[in-house]
C-alpha cells in the first residue's frame, strides 16, 4: 500500500473512532510509525488531510451505493443491504465527526453538505421511484418530500441532545429509524418484505452468536 494511502487509511480510522479536533498529526504520524514530516509531504496541513478523508469517504458511498442498486432483488432489499453497511460503519464511529467538520473544518463540511443534498437526495429519490414502479411502496408518495424527510432523519442519530450515545447507540437507532421510514413508505406487499428481511437478519445474527 502507499503512502498515502496508509496515511488517510490510519487517518479515517482514528477520526470515526475518536472525532476529528481530539486526533492530532503527531497522533497519526505516531500510530503509523512514521515521522510528521512524511504526512506533510502528501498533506499540507490537518485540513486537506480531512478534506481528503471526506472526499474519500463520499466516494466511497457513492460506490457502494450503485453496487447495492445491482445486488438488490427489489427496493425494500436495497435498504437493507445499504442498512448493514451502515450498521457496520457506525458500531465505532464517534458522533461528535458532524460538529467537528462543522465547526473546524468547513470546506470538508461544505463538500459532505453537497454530498448530502445532491448526491444522497439523487439516490434516495432513485430507490423510492424503484419502489413505486416495484409495487412495494404506496404508490402516492411525495419522492421529492419524502426524500428530504429521510436525509434529516438519517443524521440525526449524530444528535446527542436527542440522542445520547450512552442511551442510543448510533448503529442501532439508525435501523430503528431506518426500518421506521421503511414502514412509512411501504404498502402491504413492501411490508412482507421488511418482515421477510428482519427475520432473515434475526436468523443471521443467532446463528453468528451460536444460538442456532
Amino acid at each position: 500500500m502507499e503512502h498515502k494511502e496508509r496515511i488517510l487509511e490510519k487517518a479515517t480510522d482514528l477520526f470515526m473512532r475518536y472525532g476529528i479536533r481530539s486526533i492530532t498529526m503527531d497522533e497519526i504520524a505516531s500510530q503509523l510509525g512514521i515521522s510528521k514530516k512524511t504526512i506533510y509531504q502528501f498533506f499540507t496541513d490537518k485540513d486537506a488531510m480531512v478534506e481528503a478523508v471526506v472526499n474519500q469517504e463520499m466516494k466511497r458511498n457513492e460506490e457502494e451505493f450503485r453496487t447495492f442498486s445491482r445486488m438488490a432483488e427489489n427496493a425494500v432489499h436495497e435498504n437493507f443491504l445499504a442498512m448493514d453497511n451502515l450498521q457496520e460503519m457506525l458500531k465505532g464511529m464517534n458522533p461528535q465527526l458532524i460538529h467537528d467538520l462543522e465547526k473546524h473544518h468547513p470546506t470538508a463540511f461544505k463538500r459532505m453538505k453537497y454530498h448530502k443534498n445532491q448526491v444522497m437526495y439523487a439516490q434516495i429519490k432513485e430507490n423510492l421511484e424503484r419502489g413505486i414502479q416495484e409495487a412495494v411502496y404506496r404508490p402516492d408518495l411525495n419522492t421529492d418530500l419524502i426524500t428530504r424527510h429521510r436525509i434529516e432523519t438519517a443524521f440525526m442519530p449524530f444528535n446527542q441532545e436527542a440522542f445520547p450515545q450512552n442511551k442510543y447507540p448510533m448503529n442501532q437507532t439508525c435501523q430503528g429509524l431506518a426500518v421506521l421510514f421503511l414502514h412509512s413508505i411501504c404498502n402491504e406487499k413492501g411490508k412482507k418484505l421488511i418482515e421477510k428481511y428482519m427475520n432473515e437478519r434475526q436468523k443471521t445474527f443467532l446463528y453468528e452468536q451460536n444460538i442456532l
